[in-house]
């Protein structure tokens, strides 16, 4: 039976692992490995998630080889198809808090999938590791205490771009974002930070999953904006940059922190693209930064693995692998106390391949206002603005 693309990785590393711990020891006894699993509750058919999946084995190899957990204790991977079903990944999540040796879960780019599976996870205390977008992951804290966030925050984002709409003189904004949770949220916050520098928004328009991108653009352009904001994952993104062009549009273009994907933008948005802003770290134009800390240097390694390994890098990749670290140093502490491992990632703090990392009983949503940058895109891929 064929394999799902992202659960190949898992299997094989099952394989691996099995293998492994066949072997004997210098005095031929075997060795007794301990494994601690790690569920990942991924949608199969997501380019996004596909990047987590590929994030998450790569840093689990790294980690395992590193002695990290000891001699006797390895990390392994196990993926499920959730199919961006909320009831999907409700199973999912369900049954890997039913498996012992599950000791913590990380879901994707799915956010109803974990909002919905919020009561379930507090019930089963299966610590959680959200790779989503929308505040509502981890809001309101006391129906989340087992569920952590990593990756940029809407009022953190909004903030960071309306200072360079600001900064740049804009009088008014055309905004595109997508009818689901994220999208809400990210143009609540956005509208909050206009309102606070004076920017006028001159027309919003949501779009669908299976919404016409085109036309909605033609819409909100039709006026001449002096900008156009767009709050929307990857693809969408990239049809808004297009489709404005094809318009006629000669503003400029903003993004917030959902629209990062690769490196390289795809060759059909590359000219439509050109010098857009968006918000995001500054992993996805590393090659532009200096390693003055050993932070940096971190990530620049990071970058350099994942795309030695995979040919390319994903902006989102960096997320999965803080996760992995965070969970990996919990188990490295407690074992797969499952209770342990949520009080300390609760109070954890790193400096992250995705930048500093702060969460606190009061904030499961990690990721700090300082981890984000703007970057411009140029000749097709991502630089820093500066």
């Amino acid at each position: 039976m064929r394999l799902p693309r992202i659960a190949t990785a898992s299997a094989m590393a099952s394989i691996l692992l099995i293998a492994g711990t066949a072997g004997c020891s210098a005095d031929d006894e075997p060795e007794s490995v301990t494994t601690i699993v790690i569920g990942a509750d991924l949608t199969n058919s997501s380019a996004v998630d596909t990047a987590y999946a590929r994030a998450l084995q790569l840093r689990i190899e790294q980690v395992n080889a590193s002695g990290q957990l000891g001699k006797n204790t390895r990390l392994l991977l196990r993926t499920q198809d959730n199919r961006a079903d909320p009831t999907a990944s409700l199973r999912n999540i369900s049954a890997f808090a039913d498996d012992p040796n599950v000791a913590a879960v990380v879901t994707g780019s799915c956010d109803a999938c974990v909002v919905d599976a919020a009561k379930t996870i507090s019930d089963k205390r299966i610590p959680t590791i959200a790779l989503a977008a929308a505040d509502e992951v981890t809001i309101p804290i006391d129906k989340r205490r087992y569920v952590f966030k990593l990756g940029p925050n809407s009022a953190d984002s909004a903030a960071a771009l309306v200072a360079e709409l600001a900064r740049v003189g804009t009088s008014n904004v055309a905004v595109l974002s997508s009818d689901d949770l994220y999208g809400r949220g990210s143009e609540t916050a956005l509208r909050a930070e206009l309102r606070k520098a004076g920017i006028t928004v001159q027309a919003a328009r949501t779009i669908k999953p299976a919404g016409d991108v085109g036309e909605t653009v033609g819409e909100l352009v039709a006026d001449r904006p002096a900008a156009l904001v767009v709050l929307t994952a990857p693809e969408p993104a990239g049809q808004a940059a297009t489709s404005a062009k094809a318009a006629g549009y000669r503003g400029r273009v903003f993004f917030d922190a959902g629209a990062a994907s690769d490196m390289f933008i795809p060759t059909a948005a590359a000219a439509a693209t050109n010098n857009a802003t968006m918000v995001f770290t500054q992993i996805l134009a590393i090659d532009d930064v200096i390693a003055t800390t050993p932070a940096k240097a971190s990530r620049k390694q990071w970058f350099r693995d994942y795309t030695s390994r995979y040919g390319s890098y994903s902006g989102v990749a960096s997320f999965a692998g803080d996760a992995t670290d965070l969970i990996a140093d919990a188990v490295a502490r407690v074992g797969a106390d499952r209770g342990r491992i949520r009080d300390i990632i609760e109070t954890s703090q790193i400096d992250g391949l995705s930048g500093p990392i702060r969460l606190t009983p009061d904030n499961h949503s990690g990721l700090m206002p300082q981890a984000l940058t703007l970057l411009v895109a140029r000749s097709g891929r991502w630089r820093l603005a500066s």
